[in-house]
């Protein structure tokens, strides 16, 4: 099932790059067998819809390339369209949580941090009295 999933996500990839270089009139750097597959992609445009040509040509590139990486007898299905991906290794997204602030204690003689402009204020100062006493 290894291959399998190999083969299709490398016959998925590779064909959106051959068609991506298609649109781009790069078609004569692909390899002919990207050429021909891209030859039968044109002739069943005409035959069918976008999506179901697409997903045709996907699953002869994918053949190919299961037999190529070792595959024994026919390709197995993996995916059954673009509707149902494969996500059994996707971790959903969530945002991380805001870092809670420290709680002081009701007792504790801690000091809160100086602002960010009395800091400023302090090394303009440091800065302007170097300055004089230097000349």
């Amino acid at each position: 099932m290894m291959i399998a999933r190999r083969a299709d996500t490398r016959a998925r990839a590779d064909f959106a790059t051959w068609k991506m270089m298609a649109k781009l009139n790069g078609t004569s750097a692909l390899p002919t067998e990207a050429q021909n597959f891209l030859a039968s992609y044109n002739a069943l445009l005409k035959e069918m819809a976008e999506g179901k040509a697409t997903e045709t040509i996907i699953g002869r590139i994918y053949q190919n390339y299961y037999a190529e990486m070792g595959g024994v007898g026919p390709a197995p299905e993996v995916r059954s369209g673009p509707a149902e991906p494969v996500a059994d290794n996707v971790t959903a997204f969530r945002r991380p949580t805001g870092r809670p602030k420290p709680v002081l204690p009701a007792g504790s003689n801690a000091r809160p941090q100086l602002p960010v402009a009395l800091i400023f204020a302090c090394l303009v100062v440091v800065y302007v009295g170097i300055r004089y006493f230097w000349r």
